[in-house]
C-alpha cells in the first residue's frame, strides 16, 4: 500500500512539472514608450481586430476571449481588419515588422490551421513570437502603446482546456493594465 502511495505521489509531481512547462514568454520588441498594457481573458481567443493607417503603421488591436472583447490597445484608425477563429483553432504565431526607434509597423497573427491576418506596413526589422511547447497557444499580449500606435509587443503562451478553464495559467482574468 505504501508503495502505491509513493508511486502516485511521484507521478503527480512529475505531471505538475510537465504542466508548468507549457507556459512560455516571448520578450517584447520595440522601444517601449507610452502606457503599459496586458490583454487577457477567460477561455480561448476567438477573434482578433486590428486597425492601421492607410499604407502606414498598425495603430491598435483587440482580442476577443469567448464572447468578450478586451479594451482597445492603441487607437482605432481608418482601416480595420477582423478575423474570427474557427472552433478549436488557436493563434500559434505572432510576427511582424517594427522600427526600433518608434512603432510596431506590421502585425501578423497565424493560426493552428495555417490561416493568417495582417495589418500595417511590412517595413522595418522582422520579429516572430511563438510558443516553446507545441500544444500552447497565445494567451496574452503585453507591451506599451501611446496615442499614435503600439511601441512594444510581447506574447505569453500557454495551453487552454478549450472547455473554458486555463491549464497553463492560473487566475487569468479579463484585464487591461494602462499607465
Amino acid at each position: 500500500m505504501l508503495f502505491w502511495l509513493a508511486l502516485c505521489l511521484l507521478c503527480s509531481t512529475a505531471w505538475s512539472q510537465y504542466q508548468l512547462d507549457r507556459y512560455s514568454y516571448s520578450p517584447p520588441v520595440g522601444i517601449g514608450n507610452g502606457d503599459r498594457y496586458a490583454t487577457s481573458g477567460t477561455g480561448c481567443i476567438t477573434a482578433i481586430r486590428m486597425w492601421e493607417l492607410n499604407n502606414n503603421i498598425l495603430t491598435g488591436f483587440q482580442l476577443k476571449y469567448g464572447f468578450a472583447w478586451t479594451p482597445l490597445v492603441g487607437h482605432n484608425a481608418t482601416n480595420r481588419v477582423d478575423m474570427t477563429l474557427f472552433e478549436g483553432e488557436a493563434i500559434v504565431q505572432v510576427s511582424g515588422k517594427y522600427n526600433p526607434s518608434n512603432y510596431i509597423y506590421e502585425l501578423v497573427f497565424v493560426t493552428s490551421r495555417g490561416r493568417f491576418q495582417s495589418a500595417g506596413q511590412p517595413t522595418g526589422l522582422s520579429f516572430s513570437h511563438y510558443p516553446t511547447h507545441p500544444e500552447s497557444e497565445l494567451r496574452i499580449l503585453s507591451g506599451r502603446a501611446n496615442g499614435q500606435g503600439i511601441t512594444s509587443l510581447g506574447a505569453h503562451w500557454a495551453t487552454v482546456n478549450h472547455m473554458g478553464n486555463d491549464d497553463g495559467m492560473h487566475d487569468n482574468k479579463s484585464t487591461s493594465l494602462l499607465n
